[in-house]
C-alpha cells in the first residue's frame, strides 16, 4: 500500500507544460506576464484593490510590520497557536510579542484576552491568524482593532479562499498575507502574497519589494528608497493562478471529505462559525487525551497514513518561553491534544476512517 499523504498539490504537468515551454522560449524568467496575471487574478478572486506577491507568507509577514512603521520595542499582538513565523517576524524586527490565547473551539484568537491586552499595553498592531484556513471570529477581532485604533494584519497563510460573511479572505483585514507553500491548497513551491485596499500601503510595497526603485524614463529605475527583493518567479506565478482557476473547486471537494471523514471518526473536529466558508486546509481534531494523541500519530504511521500535530503554542515553545514567561492556557492544551489527518484528493476515506476507528477499538 502507498502512503496515505497529509495533502498532494492540485497541479500536474500537463497543466502548465505549453505555457512553461513558452516562458522558456521567451528567456523572461521574473516581471512578467504570469506574475502580472497571477496578481490580478488574486485581486479580481478576493476583492482585494491590491495584491503583491513575495517569497513566502514569512517575508509577507515581516514586510507588512515594516510597512506599518513596527519598531524595536512596540508591543505585537499576536495569536498564540500557529506555527512560528508568525512571531519570528515579532521578534526579528526587535518589538515585543503579546502572546493572545485562542479559544479552544474554533483554535482562533481569544476575542476577551486580545481587549484584556490592549487595555494593559500599548499595542501597536494585531497579527490574526486564520488557523489552519478558518477566519471564524475575525469580524470581532476587526472591530476591537477599529475600536482601540490598532492596525490588523490577518496571517492568512493558509485561508487562501476562505471567506467571512461572503467576503473572500484578503478583503477584509488593513493587510492580509497569503502562503503558497507545498502544503497549501494553492501552491507555488514557495512563496506567498500581501493584499491590502490602502493605496497607500500599495505604493510603499510596490517601491519596497523592487528594491526601493521606481521606473523612470526608458525604464531605467531611480532609487527613491532602500528596499528588498521578495520577488516570485514566472515559474512560480504560472503554477498559482493556474490552480486559483479552480480553486472553489478544490474546497468544495475537501469540505465533502472532511464531512465524509467527520462522521465515521470518533474525534472532535475544529469548529467552524455559521458565517464562515472554510477552506479546509487542514482537518485537525481534538483527542481528549496528549497519550492517545500522540499514539494515534504513531499507529497511524505504521499504516502508512501520515497525521502530525496540529500546530504549535508559540508562548511554549523553548526560545520564547525562556525570554517571556507567557503563558497560554487553551493553547497550550491544544498543541497537546490535536492531530491534523490526511485530505487529497482520491484519497480513501474509508481506509483512513478504518484505522483510526480500529485503534480506538
Amino acid at each position: 500500500m502507498s502512503t496515505i499523504k497529509l495533502i498532494k498539490p492540485y497541479i500536474n504537468y500537463e497543466e502548465i507544460s505549453a505555457d512553461l515551454k513558452k516562458i522558456f522560449l521567451s528567456g523572461q524568467l521574473t516581471k512578467g506576464e504570469n506574475v502580472n496575471f497571477f496578481k490580478k487574478s488574486l485581486s479580481e478572486y478576493t476583492g482585494a484593490k491590491f495584491t503583491h506577491l513575495t517569497t513566502s507568507a514569512t517575508t509577507a509577514l515581516s514586510i507588512s510590520l515594516k510597512a506599518l512603521n513596527i519598531k524595536e520595542g512596540d508591543h505585537i499582538a499576536v495569536a498564540d497557536f500557529s506555527f512560528p513565523a508568525t512571531v519570528n517576524v515579532i521578534e526579528d524586527i526587535g518589538a515585543i510579542p503579546v502572546f493572545i490565547d485562542v479559544c479552544i473551539e474554533t483554535y482562533n484568537m481569544s476575542v476577551s484576552h486580545l481587549r484584556k491586552s490592549l487595555d494593559e499595553y500599548d499595542i501597536k498592531a494585531v497579527i490574526f491568524v486564520d488557523t489552519f484556513g478558518n477566519p471564524s471570529g475575525l469580524d470581532k477581532i476587526v472591530s476591537i482593532c477599529k475600536e482601540y485604533s490598532v492596525k490588523l494584519i490577518e496571517d492568512a497563510a493558509c485561508g487562501i479562499g476562505s471567506s467571512l460573511n461572503n467576503q473572500k479572505i484578503g478583503n477584509i483585514a488593513d493587510i492580509t498575507c497569503f502562503s503558497f507553500h507545498p502544503r497549501k491548497l494553492l501552491t507555488t513551491g514557495e512563496g506567498g502574497a500581501i493584499q491590502t485596499n490602502c493605496e497607500e500601503l500599495d505604493k510603499w510595497f510596490e517601491i519596497k519589494l523592487n528594491h526601493g526603485a521606481v521606473s523612470m524614463i526608458e525604464d531605467i529605475p531611480e532609487f527613491v528608497d532602500f528596499g528588498f527583493n521578495f520577488r516570485m518567479s514566472e515559474i512560480q506565478a504560472l503554477l498559482g493562478w493556474k490552480q486559483l482557476l479552480k480553486l472553489d473547486e478544490i474546497i468544495k471537494e475537501r469540505n465533502y471529505i472532511h464531512k465524509n471523514l467527520t462522521e465515521k471518526i470518533p474525534l472532535k473536529s475544529q469548529k467552524i462559525l455559521d458565517n464562515v466558508l472554510h477552506n479546509k486546509q487542514s482537518l485537525v481534531y481534538t483527542v481528549e487525551s496528549k497519550v492517545i494523541r500522540d499514539n494515534l500519530i504513531k499507529f497511524l504511521k505504521e499504516k502508512q497514513i501520515e497525521s502530525t500535530i496540529g500546530t504549535y503554542c508559540l508562548s511554549g515553545t523553548k526560545y520564547y518561553k525562556e525570554k517571556y514567561n507567557a503563558k497560554c492556557g487553551n493553547s497550550t492544551y491544544l498543541q497537546a491534544h490535536t492531530i491534523t489527518l490526511p485530505c487529497y484528493k482520491a484519497m480513501d476515506i474509508d481506509l483512513v476512517s478504518s484505522e483510526i476507528n480500529s485503534f480506538f477499538k
